[in-house]
């Protein structure tokens, strides 16, 4: 059977470090590069972080019923997934491993069922998730502020997910992450 594995979290939540880590540790897992409207942030790089294109680049996927799901985050910043992602993936004989947004792991939950383990990343707490956005320093003040606020509404998703890794230590959180892929790898 074809299986993926979601990880969802509010930005900063240190999902993106568990992705890395998992990648490097569990050789059938393959990173689905998503597709985004959004500017590269840091060091980000197209066509190895993200697939980074215009909004009507990205309408124009979306006519062409390119995505296996997309959502549109905040006015003109769309992020999706595309399906000859997901099949060059499978080709590989490979597990799909995709670092979406929270509503992109709810919804690729319900398109992939069973075939899918669903994992949500909560931060210790909304007050150390804006430290770390802070700290992180790729985004404006009022930036922060907005993510901080969606953070809170994206923390009440977490129920809808197989499960939910706190991240308030990052080598506890690796452990526990390791021991949930495992099972499901082997499954």
């Amino acid at each position: 059977m074809n299986k993926v594995v979601i990880f969802s979290a509010p930005s900063g939540s240190g999902k993106t470090t568990l992705v890395k880590h998992c990648l490097a540790h569990f050789p059938d897992l393959q990173f689905s590069i998503s597709c985004t409207t959004r500017a590269p942030r840091g060091e980000e790089k197209h066509g190895v972080d993200y697939h980074f294109l215009s909004p009507d680049e990205f309408r124009q996927k979306i006519s062409e019923n390119a995505f296996v799901e997309f959502e549109e985050v905040y006015t003109d910043k769309f992020y999706g997934t595309l399906q000859e992602e997901v099949e060059r993936i499978w080709k590989n004989g490979k597990v799909v491993i995709f670092d979406v947004d929270v509503k992109g792991g709810v919804n690729l939950k319900k398109i992939f069922g069973d075939q899918a383990l669903s994992i949500f990343i909560a931060p210790p707490s909304i007050e150390e998730l804006e430290r770390r956005l802070t700290t992180r320093g790729t985004d404006a003040l009022d930036v922060i502020k907005t993510r901080v606020a969606k953070a809170e509404e994206e923390l009440t998703y977490q129920n809808q997910f197989d499960k939910v890794v706190v991240n308030d230590n990052l080598e506890v959180a690796t452990q526990e992450m390791e021991s949930i892929l495992q099972d499901f790898i082997n499954s």
